[in-house]
């Protein structure tokens, strides 16, 4: 690959649970491996409902006790992320069909869309959304997001 940054870009409904969480997640595991110059990382929701908030709290939570620094100001998908981000990653089948649904409008987008549970070395590749959930429900994403970050930084060539 070139010296040209990869953007990624992860998605959930809201952008306070999975997706702050998943970019954070992977740009720790891209710092560890010595590779966070190598990528430009953001997060993005399909919904309007917590634009301009923190992360969750749990969320916030989880990342600070496991050393992940984790800093986010929640925003909406917008059209020209398509253009923008060489990855973007979503959390379900809702997501997905809402961010192809979004992408139709987008001028020759070149992102690649696509499940980030199709990294998860497990096979599960919905990463199920904790809102309504308990802790576990939260350490269960936090090790998904780990385990596709991983897998996901394997995948590419450097």
């Amino acid at each position: 690959m070139s010296d040209q940054k990869i953007k990624v870009l992860f998605v959930c409904l809201g952008n306070i649970c999975r997706s702050p969480m998943a970019e954070a997640v992977f740009a720790h595991t891209a710092l560890q491996k010595g590779l966070q110059s190598r990528f430009i990382v953001d997060s993005a929701g399909t919904s309007s409902y917590h634009i301009g908030e923190p992360p969750h709290p749990r969320t916030i939570k989880l990342c600070t006790d496991n050393g992940v620094h984790i800093d986010h100001s929640a925003r909406m998908v917008d059209i020209n992320d398509f253009n923008e981000f060489d990855y973007i990653f979503c959390m379900d089948d809702m997501n997905l069909r809402e961010l192809k649904r979004l992408m139709k409008s987008a001028k020759n987008p070149k992102a690649t869309v696509k499940l980030f549970g199709e990294y998860d070395p497990q096979g599960k590749t919905t990463i199920e959304d904790p809102y309504y959930s308990g802790n576990e429900a939260y350490k269960e994403v936090f090790e998904q997001v780990t385990r596709c970050s991983e897998a996901f930084l394997q995948s590419i060539e450097f």
